[in-house]
C-alpha cells in the first residue's frame, strides 16, 4: 500500500502544476465572501475540500471497477495497459489531445458544469466555494485522468476512494497558494508549471507496468499469487467465507 500512497501524493503535489494552468482562472477567479480574511481564507479552503470530496468520489467509484478486474483476474493486465495508455496520451500531440477536449460529446458534458460554477459565482457565498469545489472536479483534466488510472489499479473501492483524497491532498498546498496569490501567477508561469507534468506522468505509467509485471520487486513490481487473488475475492464477498 506504501508505494501506492507515494504515487498518489506525488502525483497531486507535481502535477498540482497542471492544476495552475488549467484550473487556475477558476481558483484566482473565486469571489470575495464579505470582505474580511477569515471569510476570504474559509472560501478557498473550501474550494479546495469540494474539489477533494469530488475525487474522493470518483475514486470510490472507479476503485470500485478495479475490484471488479481483480476478481476477474485481469488485474497485472489492465495496470500495465493503464500505464501504456498514459504513455501514449503523454506523447500524443496537443492538437490531437485538443480535438477530444472540444469534442460536442464532451462539451455536452462540461458545459452544464461550467453554468453550474457560474451561476455559484453570482451568489458569492461560503457555501458557494465549497460547490464550486465539488464541480470544478468534474471537469475534464488529464492529471485527474491519471489519478483516476491509479484508482482503479488500487483495486477496491476504499483503496480507490483512499488514493483520489491523497491525490487531492498533494494539489491542495498549490492551489490554495494560487487561490491567495494567483494574481502574481501570470500565463506564461502556469505555461512553464505545466510542462514538468509529462514527467511525473511517465513515472506513474512505468510504475504501473512494472507493478503489472509482477517481477518481484519489492514495492515497485511485487509478485502476484493466486492467495493474494483469493483473499481480495473473499474481502469483496464476505459473505462465501
Amino acid at each position: 500500500m506504501l508505494p501506492e500512497i507515494l504515487s498518489a501524493l506525488a502525483v497531486g503535489f507535481f502535477g498540482s502544476a497542471h492544476c495552475i494552468g488549467m484550473c487556475g482562472p477558476i481558483a484566482i477567479a473565486l469571489p470575495v465572501p464579505e470582505s474580511n480574511v477569515f471569510n476570504f481564507v474559509a472560501g478557498r479552503v473550501l474550494y479546495n475540500i469540494g474539489r477533494i470530496f469530488t475525487y474522493s468520489f470518483l475514486g470510490a467509484l472507479f476503485g470500485l471497477l478495479g475490484s471488479r478486474i481483480v476478481i476477474a483476474g485481469f488485474q497485472q493486465f489492465v495496470t500495465i495497459v493503464l500505464g501504456v495508455i498514459i504513455i501514449l496520451v503523454v506523447i500524443t500531440p496537443f492538437k490531437y489531445k485538443a480535438k477530444i477536449t472540444q469534442h460536442k460529446f464532451v462539451q455536452k458534458i462540461s458545459s452544464p458544469i461550467k453554468s453550474g460554477i457560474g451561476e455559484l459565482f453570482k451568489q458569492g457565498t461560503i457555501p458557494s466555494m465549497f460547490l464550486i469545489g465539488v464541480l470544478n472536479g468534474f471537469l475534464p483534466c488529464g492529471l485527474v485522468y491519471i489519478a483516476i488510472a491509479g484508482a482503479i489499479a488500487s483495486g477496491d473501492a476504499i483503496s480507490g476512494m483512499l488514493y483520489m483524497i491523497l491525490f487531492g491532498a498533494g494539489t491542495f498546498p498549490a492551489m490554495f497558494a494560487a487561490t491567495i496569490f494567483g494574481r502574481f501567477i501570470n500565463l506564461n508561469l502556469r505555461k512553464k508549471l505545466t510542462k514538468a507534468v509529462p514527467v511525473f506522468a511517465v513515472v506513474l505509467a512505468i510504475l504501473f507496468i512494472l507493478r503489472g509485471m509482477a517481477l518481484g520487486i519489492p514495492y515497485i513490481s511485487p509478485k502476484i499469487s493466486a492467495q493474494t487473488v483469493s483473499q481480495t475475492e473473499m474481502e469483496c464477498h464476505p459473505s462465501e467465507k
